[in-house]
């Protein structure tokens, strides 16, 4: 695949916490809390987008912070891609949640 035919995402581009001067690519009713490349790798997967992971990379801004990158391939306009990923995202977030509040509710020492 030629550079041009991939997309680089970064986990900072939905973080609810970020500026758009630090990077964040979504508007914030779209963006979520502590992004992780795993949960983005999963929302690429669900898109069933071509995609491979660096779990170490550094964003360029914040190269100490080595939150990792997706790279995934470009068959539409990055900004495209990155909606596309943030709805999913979004939805991974929520399953997360539930899944804790059910664990949270069935504690195995509740009376």
């Amino acid at each position: 695949m030629r550079k041009s035919d991939n997309a680089i995402i970064w986990p900072v581009y939905f973080d609810v916490a970020k500026s758009k001067s630090e990077g964040r690519r979504v508007p914030k009713n779209m963006a979520v809390i502590s992004p992780k490349i795993l949960e983005i790798k999963e929302a690429a997967d669900n898109l069933g987008l071509q995609n491979d992971i660096n779990p170490t990379a550094g964003y360029p801004k914040t190269p100490w912070s080595k939150m990792g990158m997706l790279t995934v391939e470009k068959n539409e306009p990055k900004e495209q891609i990155i909606l596309k990923l943030a709805a999913q995202l979004a939805k991974i977030k929520i399953q997360q949640q539930a899944e804790q509040q059910k664990q949270l509710h069935h504690h195995p020492y509740k009376k």
